[in-house]
């Protein structure tokens, strides 16, 4: 089978909520990305055959038909088509397979996978609560699934709650993993870790370029303080990921279209699996998509190089290590959604391009990539750094 290539891979900082990058819409932020990895490439942008963009609230400014929205505010000419998907958190993560899935079939040969999310001006859940206060329906979980599965609704903070039980984590451990993640994003920031990836926003005429989550300050003792969101639990909003605006992107590319625009590779995807399982744990599933994941692809754990697990809540990436037997060191090293922040439809692109920066960094060759989604589903992507 022909293989897909990643040419590039870029994601703006991010944005806390209402903090930098909530004056900006969503159409024209997106376009910062799509106009990058133009201009970063030295492209003709008619050249791309589709633009696949994860968003997962799709309301509001992000409503009607998102993505061709951002490929009409971008410089992109309005030949090129775009599409919005949503797989909840993994959006963006399932448009880099889609892409591959284009380029590797040889329907296309030159794909944007994307993602945005403005969660200061298009709020999470809004798509629901609107319809909510104004009575209109009864909600996502119809009677059926309400008898099949006996709950509801689907939460994703008492799936954290019992992954954490499940696994044995207390508080402590879980606000320790927060602690290591903010030191870690505040290393590679000073470092200039991200100084490859991440593309300036202007903002009030300057460049938005830091990370706006990363708690610099953060230690062991204000993490413990931050009130748990449920009484007897152990999940607070410190140990979770933050609320984010940002969006990210990857130009992923046929063989013939790197001989045909002169392109350079930085990476090559090497496997592609998606899963599904529990709805009601919800966050576990990454762990049996690995596995799957590896063996598809003939690779062991210790083969990889590094990993990216998206920090949704602290007790998937650390259920995800123990599981696997994985590397602490080669796990989110220059830090997470945690302190990075964790823009829904952004996340998926903005972990690729870390990881296939960092990979390059480092010298090194493997890296794999998972999150939790909505419903029970996982994405896992393995790529091989060029």
């Amino acid at each position: 089978m022909a293989d897909a290539y990643i040419v590039d891979a870029v994601r703006t900082a991010g944005g806390r909520r209402n903090g930098r990058l909530s004056d900006i819409h969503p159409a024209d932020l997106a376009a910062y990305i799509l106009n990058a990895l133009v201009d970063r490439n030295d492209l003709n942008p008619a050249a791309i055959d589709d633009v696949i963009m994860g968003c997962v609230t799709q309301a509001g400014e992000q409503a009607f038909a998102f993505a061709r929205n951002a490929v009409l505010a971008s410089r992109l000419p309005d030949s090129v088509p775009a599409v919005t998907i949503d797989r909840q958190c993994g959006s963006s993560q399932q448009a880099v397979q889609f892409a591959a899935q284009a380029v590797m079939s040889g329907t296309q040969d030159m794909v944007i996978a994307a993602g945005t999310e403005s969660m200061s001006r298009v709020p999470m859940f809004s798509n629901l609560s609107v319809h909510q206060r104004e009575g209109i329906g009864i909600g996502p979980v119809s009677p059926s699934i309400a008898e099949r599965f006996g709950v509801k609704e689907f939460s994703q903070f008492a799936g954290a709650e019992m992954l954490a039980r499940k696994h044995g984590f207390d508080r402590e451990t879980l606000d320790r993993f927060a602690l290591e993640s903010h030191r870690r994003a505040a290393a590679a920031t000073e470092a200039g870790a991200f100084a490859d990836e991440i593309v300036p926003v202007m903002v009030d005429g300057e460049p938005h370029v830091r990370d706006e989550g990363i708690r610099y300050d953060a230690t062991l003792e204000s993490i413990g303080a931050v009130k748990l969101l449920q009484e007897g639990g152990m999940i607070s909003a410190a140990n979770a990921s933050q609320i984010c605006d940002g969006a990210s992107g990857v130009l992923v590319v046929s063989e013939r279209a790197l001989k045909a625009h002169g392109l350079t590779p930085i990476a090559r995807i090497v496997d592609m699996t998606v899963t599904a399982g529990d709805p009601i744990i919800m966050l576990e599933e990454p762990l049996f998509a690995t596995d799957k994941a590896l063996k598809k692809s003939g690779l062991s754990i210790a083969d990889i190089d590094l990993y990216e697990v998206n920090e949704a809540f602290a007790p998937v990436p650390l259920a995800w290590l123990k599981h696997v037997g994985g590397d602490p060191a080669r796990l989110n090293v220059n830090g997470g959604a945690i302190a990075l922040g964790h823009p829904l439809g952004a996340s998926g692109t903005k972990l690729m391009a870390t990881l296939v920066h960092a990979l390059r960094a480092r010298g090194k060759r493997y890296g794999l990539q998972t999150m939790c989604e909505g419903g029970g589903i996982a994405n896992v992507t393995i790529v091989e750094a060029l």
